[in-house]
């Protein structure tokens, strides 16, 4: 397909490498987006991503007697797959659940987490070290930065912990 287009053999690695960070950052996206449960999406993420990895393993497979075809294939590899990552941070699609374990300061943070508009469920737990406090808030995972930060500027011993989640049934979410 690409030799229809009379790509100078020159260029044909970097052609190769550029198809496959756009083919491995949507495959990225798209295996995101399917453990989200974005179907619809998930769907056109990688229809479009195999019709490039079609083009780019064939131009490789064309001219095997190349070898920076073989490296512009596996460096877009590595590189769209880092991009895809990048990306998906961007997007922050989806919702985290933040456990915060304080040792001294877990009704302030409840407290302070409460007053920026999230849910903050408050259990008392025991550690090495004796008490702590264990809080839980399930929040978008765009809003998470901002609570992590806020925990750490209250208690800087606190344990953070963060998990996706995908919620099934939508209580108050917060914020």
């Amino acid at each position: 397909m690409l030799d229809a287009l009379a790509i100078p053999a020159a260029f044909l690695p970097l052609v190769i490498f550029g198809l496959r960070i756009a083919d491995m950052t949507l495959d990225t996206l798209r295996v995101l987006f399917v453990i989200r449960g974005r179907k619809a999406l998930a769907w056109a993420l990688g229809f479009a991503q195999s019709a490039i990895w079609v083009v780019a393993i064939s131009s490789v497979l064309v001219h095997m007697d190349n070898v920076w075809n073989v490296v512009g294939y596996a460096a877009g590899f590595a590189t769209g797959t880092v991009v895809g990552m990048m990306i998906e941070e961007q997007l922050a699609i989806g919702h985290g659940h933040v456990r915060i374990i304080s040792p001294h300061r877990g009704s302030a943070l409840a407290e302070a987490i409460r007053a920026s508009g999230y849910a903050v469920t408050e259990l008392a737990g025991r550690g090495k070290d004796g008490t702590v406090a264990v809080l839980t808030c399930s929040v978008r995972r765009r809003d998470i930065t901002r609570i992590t930060r806020q925990v750490h500027a209250i208690d800087p011993d606190a344990f953070v912990t963060i998990e996706d989640v995908r919620p099934l049934h939508r209580g108050y979410w917060g914020a």
